[in-house]
């Protein structure tokens, strides 16, 4: 017997179950929410969202990333919408962590793919099949993409790369120049300015952010500051508490006539730092301590492994059982020059076995293109970095805090989205390459012969026009029209929501960075088709809130 509202309680009252055809109709209540959260900051035109914030009562956060606007939705008060809109920023999440962007993309598509789906369902389609078939639909699209890409180097194109996903010219700019000189695995540090105006720093050679380990060790006092030319560096994960365990270190370096010297502990104490200091000889032999870079055993052995192989160095470690007692000559590695203040320390001019190096950087950048962690992939980026030697610093300013910290989290992402547009390349913004799809959509649709890969394919077909219809609508204009504005203009050519005109994207310097928009493909597209598979819902009473202590942020567009 058919149950009100499809929903069944269990005879214990432990549970409560909702079936089809209200799971599907609650999966899209939740979906639609986030997505229309998330939808008006797509394009160069985004308008606002503005969150109540829970810890503090200034003023609202003012938000036009998708990414953080899912962050902020934590619980929908209707369970069973919020199965459905947890599912959605699951999925826009993990997009905003790999690729810093398409997040809105993401939504847009997730919600058009889900909405046929439910549709091509009710009239009696098979989920399971269709799944199949929605899966096989986006490898074309990924293939197509990845054929469509093109390489992008020098300032000015990064530029435009970086404007099509900050809409931020000034701040394009520069990122467009950092990246031209870093690279793709360069280090960036963003941080907050004092002032109005973006400024940047570059740092030669690479550097960690552990400093020395006294300030009585410094050279220059007034800067706390050491610096040596022509440095050996003693590199060790050890604790040193004794003196005596540095005298067999510092005799091999008088020997070999080592004129200053940098020891790298985890620690050392009062009297081996005393002992340092009184054996210092400003004419013949000069040393220093630095803390061993790492905040736990992992990162502290790979920030060793990497020192050890850019200066040509032997790392000491404690869980070997080692000591300095048997130290020679090469065990030392050697700079052209070596710093370190209070905060951190740096090599310039590592003197390793360039072949190591290489073999070492190819290394990583195999085990960086093979992982799908987005926090490994940000460890091995960081460690290819500084091996290869490229870091700066963009400081960032605005006219009030909240500028700031919207222009420092949009300068973040921003770098995120150009390491993709660097590694993979880019296709034409705007929403362009989605609809150059259709191509390969149409194509594997005139060879269908089953029902459901027929109906999975026109899912796509109409899933990939939506990016653009929702960027112009964003802008004020009709998106129909637009379209059919650009269809009459050929291949290549996009509306630019800025000018009201179609124009050749690539000419107007409208780019996407393709890996952005394989994310959010594969995420939109592989999250709708399990979430049509989904029959069942089941509530546990007394389900504890995802949020206890705190009220959810209210959310209104402005």
């Amino acid at each position: 017997m058919q149950r009100s509202r499809d929903q069944f309680r269990t005879r214990t009252g432990t549970e409560r179950v909702v079936f089809q055809p209200a799971t599907h109709r609650a999966l899209q209540r939740g979906i639609h929410q986030m997505t229309q959260a998330v939808r008006p900051t797509l394009g160069p035109h985004p308008r606002i969202v503005a969150i109540d914030r829970v810890l503090d009562e200034r003023i609202p956060e003012l938000l036009d990333d998708g990414g953080t606007i899912a962050k902020r939705i934590i619980q929908l008060p209707d369970r069973d919408a919020d199965v459905g809109a947890m599912l959605a920023r699951d999925c826009l999440w993990r997009v905003h962590d790999q690729v810093g962007d398409g997040t809105a993309t993401t939504a847009v598509l997730l919600q058009s793919v889900y909405d046929q789906g439910v549709r091509y369902l009710a009239a009696g389609g098979n989920a399971m099949r269709l799944q199949t078939f929605l899966l096989e639909g986006m490898r074309v699209i990924l293939d197509h993409l990845t054929e469509s890409a093109v390489r992008v180097t020098g300032q000015e194109k990064l530029a435009q790369v970086a404007e099509t996903v900050c809409h931020d010219p000034a701040l394009a700019e520069l990122l467009g120049e950092i990246f031209d000189i870093i690279g793709e695995f360069g280090r960036l540090e963003v941080r907050p300015g004092r002032g109005r105006e973006l400024r940047r720093e570059y740092v030669e050679g690479m550097y960690w952010d552990e400093g020395l380990l006294s300030r009585r060790l410094a050279m220059d006092k007034q800067q706390r500051r050491t610096e040596f030319e022509d440095a050996a560096i003693l590199i060790s994960d050890f604790e040193i508490d004794d003196p005596r365990q540095l005298y067999p270190a510092l005799e091999v370096a008088l020997r070999a006539d080592v004129g200053s010297l940098i020891i790298v502990a985890r620690e050392l104490s009062d009297q081996a730092i005393a002992f340092l200091l009184t054996n210092r000889d400003p004419e013949k032999f000069q040393t220093a301590a630095v803390k061993a870079p790492g905040w736990d055993p992992e990162s502290r052995a790979t920030a060793l492994e990497d020192l050890a192989v850019l200066t040509g160095g032997r790392v000491f470690t404690r869980a070997a059982g080692q000591t300095f007692d048997k130290i020679g000559p090469d065990d030392f590695g050697h700079a052209r020059r070596i710093w370190a203040d209070m905060k951190q320390f740096g090599i310039v001019g590592g003197r390793g076995d360039p072949h190591a190096l290489r073999e070492h950087i190819a290394t990583l950048r195999r085990s960086f293109s093979h992982t799908e962690n987005p926090a490994e992939r940000e460890r091995l980026r960081e460690r290819i970095g500084k091996l290869m030697g490229g870091s700066a610093t963009l400081w960032v300013g605005g006219a009030t805090e909240l500028e700031v910290e919207r222009r420092v989290e949009l300068a973040k992402r921003t770098a995120t989205a150009m390491r993709g547009a660097i590694s993979q390349g880019v296709v034409r913004g705007g929403g362009v390459a989605l609809l150059g799809c259709r191509s390969a959509l149409r194509r594997q649709l005139e060879q269908c012969t089953d029902a459901d890969a027929n109906a999975a394919h026109r899912v796509l077909l109409r899933a990939v026009e939506e990016p653009s219809r929702t960027i112009i609508a964003n802008a004020g204009f009709e998106p129909s029209a637009a379209l059919a504005r650009m269809g009459r203009n050929g291949s290549g050519g996009g509306f630019d929501v800025t000018t009201g005109s179609v124009v050749n994207m690539a000419e107007a310097g409208i780019y996407d960075a393709v890996s952005t928009q394989k994310s959010a493909v594969y995420a939109a597209v592989s999250t709708a088709a399990q979430a049509l598979t989904v029959d069942v819902l089941i509530h546990r009473p007394g389900q504890p809130q995802r949020t206890p202590t705190r009220k959810p942020g209210r959310m209104k567009n402005l």
